[in-house]
């Protein structure tokens, strides 16, 4: 049987270098829910952060040192087919088409990592809101169970899919 990577570490690790940059990036999406224990599977880590200020040079640091790229092609479903391997042409990208989000890759482990940049929602009023979970020694702030309603209604009218859905359905179970 094949072994499930283990991503808590490195996603962890780039936490409290985006905590010491003065990000504050809120835990969206399916990784959220799993934390609030919804059977989901999930494959990537969504976290929703502000823009005021952002220094993309700095932020891209910190994912291309951990071995990262940025996606700058994506299909229908939203799987990364090509990724941009230097980190200047990267930032450059972004400044130019300034995306509501940004996806980043490391093709060697298989491990992604969104960031929603002040969208669909604005990160600022999440992380007020948001619940402090320790996870190992890790701090994570996961957006509160309102507020991943919110953002999976927006998704559902969106896209209709039916893992949104049940999502839905689990959260206001939780409620």
């Amino acid at each position: 049987m094949k072994k499930v990577p283990d991503y808590i570490d490195t996603v962890g690790q780039i936490l409290v270098k985006l905590e010491k940059l003065g990000f504050c990036p809120v835990l969206v999406g399916g990784m959220a829910l799993v934390i609030l224990g919804s059977p989901r599977v999930t494959k990537d880590f969504d976290f929703l952060i502000c823009t005021e200020g952002m220094d993309y040079k700095k932020l891209f640091e910190i994912f291309y040192k951990k071995g990262f790229a940025l996606a700058s092609k994506v299909d229908q479903h939203n799987n990364i087919l090509t990724t941009i391997n230097n980190q200047n042409i990267a930032v450059a990208r972004v400044k130019i088409d300034a995306p509501g989000s940004i996806y980043f890759l490391n093709p060697k482990t298989g491990l992604r990592i969104d960031l929603l940049l002040d969208f669909p929602l604005p990160a600022s009023e999440l992380v007020t809101r948001a619940k402090i979970k320790k996870i190992r020694s890790y701090s994570f702030r996961v957006a509160s169970t309102a507020d991943i309603i919110k953002l999976k209604k927006i998704s559902y009218k969106d896209r209709a899919s039916a893992a949104d859905a049940a999502d839905l359905e689990f959260l206001r179970k939780l409620k």
